[in-house]
């Protein structure tokens, strides 16, 4: 029997559920729908619901609760500015739970928990769907020509700097250009 269990413990320590449903109460807030696993969903659904109660009320003192709890500023004027306002005809009741079956890896069932009134962005088409539109080449631009004499100039000067980086090379120490060197079983084996 359940009799005076007061809420999940989700496999945490108390420090890191109260930090891990802080978060996600900030996200929810600021996105209006995160997606979860039903358990953390449920439990999520208890503070959101009082984030929101504490919106309405929309005292100083209320804003303070609320801030000492969300992790974003942001957050909490989204939560008295916007929030508070769209439930103001209704009591309790602010969010949804929708599970969309397990998850791949470990099997948990996933759930979405979002406030009532969000809706979903729809979907960018993909390129294939739209159709194969072909873009407008980028304009080639016309080359200007340079004097003669300033053309010997530049390329003496890319002359200098070929024959500088290949003695940088040169004196770089590492890789030999005739040795190769492969790895082994056990570490690096050089080949000679």
């Amino acid at each position: 029997m359940r009799h005076r269990v007061d809420h999940r413990k989700l496999g945490r320590s108390t420090s890191h559920r109260k930090a891990l449903l802080r978060n996600m109460v900030t996200s929810l807030i600021l996105s209006e729908r995160i997606e979860t696993t039903l358990p953390k969903a449920k439990e999520l659904r208890r503070i959101a619901d009082e984030m929101i109660t504490l919106g309405k009320e929309g005292t100083l003192h209320a804003r303070r609760q609320a801030a000492a709890v969300l992790q974003d500023p942001s957050a909490v004027q989204k939560l008295f500015n916007g929030l508070a306002a769209r439930f103001a005809d209704r009591h309790g009741g602010y969010t949804r739970i929708y599970k969309f079956g397990f998850r791949r890896g470990d099997a948990a069932e996933m759930a979405a928990i979002e406030y009532l009134g969000y809706v979903l962005p729809e979907p960018k088409p993909k390129k294939s769907e739209v159709g194969e539109e072909k873009k407008p080449e980028p304009k080639k631009e016309k080359k200007v020509e340079k004097p003669k004499a300033e053309k010997k100039e530049a390329k003496a000067d890319g002359k200098e700097k070929t024959s500088k980086e290949k003695k940088a090379k040169a004196d770089k120490p590492g890789k030999e250009s005739g040795k190769k060197s492969s790895w082994g079983l056990f570490g690096k084996n050089k080949k000679k």
